[in-house]
C-alpha cells in the first residue's frame, strides 16, 4: 500500500529551499509575481514528490524571519522536515528557530540537505557545518538527523537525497483515517465554474466528493463538489494529502487562511484552552502577557492565565483567546511573543473547551498533561463534573480516531465512568448526584413526617440544573442498584421511613379523630377543624387516616370517621329500601340530615356504586 506524507521545508532564508524542491519535483513553488521579482519566498508553495513507494507533498516555507507567520502555518501538518542548510554560511538564526517550531508542532523526524556544497571553502568546512548540525538536532529532537550534501544548480546529490527521504518516510506513523475529517485552511479563491475553493492538508479523516462539511470558525455548511490533489482530479482526500477542495454554499468572504474544514457533530471553536506550555531557553512569560498563539494555519492573540507550577521545564497554564479557535486535545501550538515578535515557546493542548461554564469558573489548579489515550478522555469527562460530555462532543475535542477512542470507552466502567444514550459522565459525580437525591428525600421526611413520600417529579426535580442523563443515573443507582430509596408508584421514600411514626405524630392523630369521632355524620370541613386544633396538620393527618382508612374522604373538604361513615351508608340503605327512588328532600326528611351534610353524602354514594341518580331522584344501586 502506498505511503502519504507530507514533508515540509526549514531553513534560513536564501539558503535554496525553493531552488531543491524545484530540483527534486519539476515544480517552481514561487507563484507569486513579488516572489519572483524579490527572489525571495513569501507565502507557501506546494509539489507532489514521488519517493517511490512513497507519495509525498512538499510544503515550501519562507525562510525570511518576517514570515514566520507563514512558515508556521506551512509546517502545520507537516510529517517529516527538508532541513535547508547553505554550506557556505552554515547554521543560521532563521535555522534555529525553525528547527524550534518544528519541535514544538510535534515533527521529531527529517533530513538535512547540505545545500550549496560546490560554494563551501573546502570538506573540512562541510564537516564543521555538519557537527554544528548534528548537535543542533541532537538538541532539539534528541537524535541526529542523516545529512545529505547536495548542489541543486550542479544536480548533485538529489538520487541520494531522494533515497534518504524515502527511508525516514517509512519510519512516519501511518495515517488512521477511522477519525474525523479536518483540514486547516491554507489558502482560499473563487474559481468561476467551481466555486469556492479551500486548499490545506488533510489532518485526519477523510472526504469524499458530494460529502457535507462545516466551515469554522463562520459556522457554514457545504458541500464538496469535487475535490483535486495536487491539481488532478480525486474522488476522495486522505490524511497526509495535499487536497483542493471545491465548496458549493460558501463564499469566498466566509474562509480564510486559519479557518477549518471539518466533518460531523459537535465541532465549536472554543474562546479558552488549557495548555502545557514549554518556553525555549532564555525565553520570560510574564503574568497575563499578551502572545500570538499559532495553531495550524490559524494565528490569534491571547493571554496567558492561571499559570501553574513548572514541571521539567514546563507548566500548565490557561490561554484566553481574543479570536476562537478549533482545536482538539493533542494539539500543537507555537507561541510567539507580541512585540518584538520573537518565538518563545510551543505547547500542548490539554483541555480545547475551558470556556465551558463549569471550567471557565472553577479556580482549580490546572491538571497535568495525559500521558494516555484512557488518561486523556477520562480526564476530560472529569473535569467538566455534572455537565459530562455527550459522544459527538468526546470525539470532537479527544482528538483520538473511532478506534482508539472506542477502545477507551469500552472499558467506561474499569476506569471511572458509566455512559447513558451516548452521554458519559464520572461514576464520582453519579455518586455524589445519588447522595444529593438520598439527602434531599430525607429532608422532605423530616419536613413531612406525615406524608407517604416525596413526589418523584419534586424528587428528581431537587437536582437543580444537573442534565437529565445524571438525574435518571442517580435515580437507577438508589432505586434498582443499591436500594436505598424505595419507589411506590408516584412517590418515593427511604426504605425505614414510615408516616406517622413517633409520640408526637401519635397523639396529633388521636386528637383529629376523637373530633371525627364525636362530630360521627355531622363532620366539621378541613379547615373548621384545623381552626380547632391549633398547630396540628390537619390536613397531612386526614391524608395519613385516609390511606390506612380509618378516615374517608366522602367531599373534598370533608372527612368521616370510618365507622360514622358506615353507619350512614346503613341508614341511607335502609331509608331507599323503604321509599324507593326518592329525591334529595325526601331523604334528608327520612335521615334528618341538612343539605350540608346531605348532599356530599349522596355525591360519595353515586360515587362508590351504593346509590345511582334516575333524573333528580336517587335510587339504590342494582346488581354486581
Amino acid at each position: 500500500m502506498e505511503r502519504h506524507v507530507v514533508i515540509g521545508t526549514a531553513g534560513h532564508i536564501d539558503h535554496g529551499k525553493t531552488t531543491l524542491v524545484k530540483a527534486l519535483t519539476g515544480v517552481d513553488t514561487d507563484r507569486l509575481a513579488e516572489e519572483k521579482a524579490r527572489g525571495i519566498t513569501i507565502d507557501l508553495g506546494f509539489a507532489p514528490l514521488d519517493l517511490g513507494t512513497v507519495a509525498a507533498s512538499v510544503v515550501d516555507v519562507p525562510g525570511h524571519e518576517g514570515f514566520i507567520r507563514n512558515m508556521v502555518a506551512g509546517a502545520t501538518g507537516v510529517d517529516l522536515a527538508l532541513l535547508v542548510v547553505a554550506a557556505d554560511d552554515g547554521v543560521m538564526p532563521q535555522t534555529r528557530e525553525h528547527l524550534a517550531i518544528l519541535r514544538f508542532l510535534g515533527v521529531t523526524r527529517g533530513v538535512v540537505a547540505l545545500t550549496k556544497c560546490d560554494l563551501a571553502p573546502d570538506a573540512d568546512w562541510r564537516a564543521l557545518v555538519a557537527d554544528e548540525l548534528n548537535d543542533e538536532t541532537v538538541r532539539h529532537f534528541g537524535a541526529a538527523w542523516p545529512i545529505v550534501e547536495v548542489s541543486a544548480t550542479q544536480a548533485t546529490g538529489l538520487e541520494r537525497l531522494r533515497e534518504m527521504l524515502a527511508c525516514v518516510a517509512q519510519e512516519v506513523a501511518a495515517h488512521g483515517s477511522d477519525d474525523r475529517f479536518r483540514l486547516p485552511v491554507d489558502r482560499v479563491f473563487a474559481l468561476a465554474g467551481a466555486g469556492t475553493i479551500v486548499t490545506g492538508t488533510v489532518w485526519s479523516g477523510c472526504v469524499a466528493e458530494g460529502d457535507r462539511v462545516l466551515v469554522l470558525p463562520a459556522a457554514v455548511e457545504a458541500r464538496v463538489r469535487s475535490i483535486q490533489v495536487h491539481e488532478r482530479p480525486a474522488p476522495r482526500a486522505e490524511p497526509g494529502r495535499r487536497a483542493a477542495l471545491a465548496l458549493v454554499g460558501l463564499s469566498r468572504e466566509q474562509a480564510a487562511r486559519g479557518s477549518v474544514v471539518l466533518s460531523g457533530e459537535g465541532w465549536r471553536a472554543g474562546r479558552a484552552m488549557d495548555v502545557e506550555i514549554t518556553l525555549l531557553p532564555g525565553a520570560v512569560l510574564k503574568p497575563r502577557a499578551r502572545v500570538r498563539v499559532h495553531h495550524g494555519t490559524a494565528e490569534v492573540m491571547a493571554r496567558v492565565t492561571r499559570r501553574g507550577d513548572a514541571t521539567s521545564g514546563s507548566f500548565p497554564a490557561r490561554l484566553i483567546l481574543e479570536d476562537p479557535l478549533v482545536t482538539r486535545a493533542g494539539d500543537r501550538l507555537v507561541l510567539r511573543s507580541y512585540s518584538p515578535v520573537t518565538t518563545i515557546g510551543g505547547g500542548l493542548v490539554v483541555d480545547p473547551w475551558a470556556d465551558d461554564g463549569a471550567l471557565r469558573r472553577a479556580r482549580r489548579v490546572l491538571p497535568a498533561t495525559p500521558t494516555s489515550d484512557q488518561q486523556r478522555v477520562v480526564q476530560l469527562i472529569a473535569r467538566r463534573g455534572r455537565s459530562g460530555l455527550a459522544l459527538a462532543q468526546l470525539e470532537v475535542i479527544a482528538g483520538l480516531g473511532v478506534s482508539r477512542l472506542t477502545a477507551v470507552l469500552g472499558r467506561a466502567s474499569e476506569i471511572g465512568l458509566v455512559e447513558v444514550d451516548g452521554w458519559h459522565v464520572a461514576v464520582a459525580e453519579v455518586d455524589a448526584a445519588a447522595e444529593r437525591l438520598r439527602e434531599a428525600l430525607e429532608r422532605y421526611h423530616a419536613a413531612h413526617p406525615l406524608e407517604p413520600g416525596m413526589p418523584a417529579q419534586a424528587w428528581r426535580a431537587s437536582l437543580v440544573a444537573a442534565p437529565a442523563q445524571l438525574v435518571e443515573l442517580a435515580e437507577r443507582r438508589l432505586v434498582d442498584q443499591t436500594r436505598r430509596v424505595v419507589k411506590d408508584g408516584s412517590t418515593v421514600r427511604l426504605p425505614a421511613f414510615e408516616p406517622g411514626r413517633g409520640g408526637g405524630a401519635q397523639v396529633e392523630q388521636e386528637r383529629v379523630l376523637d373530633v371525627l369521632r364525636a362530630a360521627d355524620a355531622e363532620p366539621p370541613t378541613i379547615a373548621e377543624l384545623a381552626a380547632g386544633l391549633p398547630g396540628v396538620d390537619v390536613p397531612a393527618i386526614l391524608r395519613l387516616l385516609a390511606r390506612s382508612g380509618v378516615v374517608v374522604a366522602v367531599a373534598k373538604d370533608r372527612y368521616y370517621e370510618a365507622g360514622a361513615i358506615g353507619r350512614e351508608q346503613a341508614r341511607l340503605v335502609d331509608a331507599l329500601k323503604e321509599l324507593g327512588p326518592s329525591t334529595p328532600a325526601g331523604i334528608r326528611d327520612r335521615l334528618g340530615r341538612s343539605r350540608k351534610w346531605l348532599i356530599p353524602l349522596l355525591e360519595w354514594a353515586d360515587r362508590e356504586g351504593v346509590t345511582v341518580r334516575e333524573g333528580d331522584r336517587r335510587a339504590l344501586k342494582k346488581g354486581p
